[in-house]
């Protein structure tokens, strides 16, 4: 392997750490805020904040994209739709319903799993037993992290409403990282972006009407308005530009891999928030995914021609 193949692979894997870092905070914003903002109405004003936020960045590039990204009209629908429409209202909704470690930790050993799947039917993506190693040991890591250090902790662990609402969305992010390897070559980054988050936010303002009918008049506050901030730029922008960027560079099922992280970045982000202390537990599970990381990205050794 090239050294700039190696530094190809290396700024890859940042960038996806980069988004995992910053999507880390996401679950335990959506439950955090479930008293102060309905789920559906708080996807919708993510959302919108990150299309307005992208009409500076995108808006040349989009004028120059627009007549191939009319064509490609089905494309953008569903990928808007499983990307930005269900996958985090699907979180938010299930807020009100599973606690935060269940929402990160299920979504994000399942999501992995259901990308590489895809890949490999839709994308002939190699599964390597590099690959296969490297997952089982990051659903391992995510495991004894969800059983507290005791595998015994599995057998007793419930699985509710919330927990099937949060399988929907890692569904719906796996088919939108597959999706996102096959945007078309000459659409640029942002205008993919800025598409895919507009759309999103209109396929979201039937449900949003809806629920506004039912909910409680929101009380909008400066904490509210950050967390809207924090959700629209950073796990929305930001991220989702370092997640799609990664794609490109080491695929859709190696990138999918470094999901695993964001429940260990959550763990480290609660143990601090609350001044908690950090155990042999969660070493151990920090371990076990880095290393099936690792692994899972390690180069294929080519076969000797013969």
């Amino acid at each position: 392997m090239s050294t700039q193949t190696k530094q190809h692979l290396l700024v890859g894997a940042g960038l996806a750490v980069i988004a995992t870092i910053i999507w880390s905070g996401n679950f335990i914003v959506a439950r955090g805020v479930i008293r102060d903002i309905p789920p559906i109405a708080l996807a919708f004003y993510r959302w919108l904040t990150a299309s307005i936020l992208m009409v500076p960045i995108a808006w040349t590039s989009f004028r120059q994209d627009w007549p191939l990204a009319r064509k490609e009209w089905k494309y953008f629908l569903l990928t808007a739709l499983t990307g930005v429409s269900l996958f985090n209202t699907f979180v938010y909704i299930a807020g009100h319903y599973s606690p935060a470690i269940n929402m990160a930790l299920i979504g994000t050993t399942s999501s992995p799993i259901m990308a590489i799947i895809m890949a490999r039917i839709f994308l002939k993506e190699a599964l390597t037993w590099q690959r296969i190693l490297g997952l089982s040991l990051c659903v391992m890591g995510i495991l004894y992290l969800l059983a507290r250090g005791n595998w015994e902790n599995l057998l007793a662990l419930h699985f509710g409403k919330g927990d099937a609402l949060i399988l929907l969305g890692a569904l719906a992010f796996s088919i939108y990282t597959i999706l996102v390897r096959r945007k078309p070559a000459a659409i640029s980054p942002v205008s993919f972006l800025f598409i895919i988050f507009s759309l999103g936010t209109i396929l979201l303002l039937p449900a949003y009407l809806l629920e506004t009918r039912s909910a409680a008049p929101i009380q909008w506050n400066g904490y509210l308005l950050g967390v809207i901030l924090y959700l629209g730029l950073g796990a929305s922008v930001i991220s989702f530009l370092c997640w799609n960027a990664a794609i490109a560079r080491l695929g859709a099922a190696r990138t999918a891999l470094f999901g695993n992280l964001i429940p260990v970045f959550s763990a480290v982000e609660a143990l601090w928030l609350l001044k908690e202390k950090i155990t042999f537990m969660h070493i151990l599970s920090g371990v076990l995914v880095m290393s099936g990381l690792l692994i899972a990205n390690l180069p294929a050794r080519s076969r000797a021609s013969g």
